[in-house]
């Protein structure tokens, strides 16, 4: 391990073991994987883990944190978060991720005195401070913490000290919840939220690995990474696409020329909507 990453990684897990107990926000990615292995390392006995069930975070995620923290020898609650029944979610405002994690943040504080744990933790890193993130607004406002943008680890570094630490993440494609599949404004239903986990799935099971299917009405804009767009080109892989995705409930599907980035839909924001005013 690199002696800076090393040195990097002890301060983490001297932070965690400051804060007595913890209740780590864990999705099963990369970021919230990596913090929780430190804090296991760090508080012993003396973390939980809490998952997020609801329609916008895929089954087969869930199950994965589940595998894990049985693995790990963590305690595993999971709460529902019924997003949709909160007030303007489902409009799809400019500040919705703001609404989720309040909501959310709440419920696991909820959770974490009912188990005697202080502090509640999320696995934010520094990458994130450069895109629109209003979730990280409620972070702050509810006093959660964010012990990797705190020590200042990168995804890159995370994925690094992760397959050192031969976490099973170190490799795994990024997720966000299947609402960041919408446009701003455009209305987040169930039955739409089960055609983009469709979509997305099929594009898995066919070994695409980093990927993004966004809604736009009845049209599929497909996000890959540039160098796999030769064989998604391939004549039976568009056509299995195509029928699948019509089958799901998509009129129109679509290959971005760009290719797969985070926050794309933020790119139709302007600087007075990502500020608030």
């Amino acid at each position: 391990m690199d002696i800076n990453l090393q040195e990097k990684y002890g301060k983490l897990k001297e932070y965690l073991a400051s804060l007595g107990s913890v209740a780590v926000a864990f999705s099963g990615g990369v970021d919230s994987t990596f913090l929780l292995y430190a804090a296991r390392e760090a508080l012993k006995d003396e973390v939980i883990a809490v998952t997020a069930a609801s329609c916008s975070f895929p089954e087969r995620e869930r199950k994965e944190a589940e595998e894990y923290c049985e693995k790990l020898g963590v305690r595993h609650f999971v709460v529902r978060s019924e997003e949709l029944q909160i007030e303007g979610f489902a409009q799809n405002p400019v500040n919705r991720c703001y609404l989720c994690k309040h909501e959310l943040f709440g419920k696991i504080r909820d959770l974490a005195a009912k188990q005697g744990v202080k502090e509640i933790a999320e696995g934010s890193n520094l990458d994130d401070n450069g895109d629109y993130r209003p979730g990280l607004k409620a972070v702050e406002e509810l006093g959660v913490k964010s012990p990797l943008r705190h020590i200042g680890f990168s995804k890159r570094e995370i994925r690094e000290l992760s397959k050192e630490l031969k976490l099973p993440t170190w490799d795994k494609q990024s997720f966000a919840c299947l609402a960041s599949r919408f446009p701003y404004g455009e209305t987040i239903n169930e039955e739409k939220l089960q055609m983009v986990d469709r979509a997305e799935q099929l594009l898995l099971d066919m070994g695409f690995t980093q990927l993004r299917v966004r809604i736009h009405g009845d049209m599929a804009r497909i996000e890959l990474m540039p160098e796999e767009f030769g064989r998604f080109m391939e004549e039976s892989t568009r056509r299995t696409v195509y029928e699948s995705f019509r089958e799901y409930g998509f009129t129109y599907t679509a290959l971005d020329i760009v290719g797969y980035r985070t926050g794309s839909m933020n790119e139709a924001l302007s600087d007075e909507e990502k500020s608030g005013n």
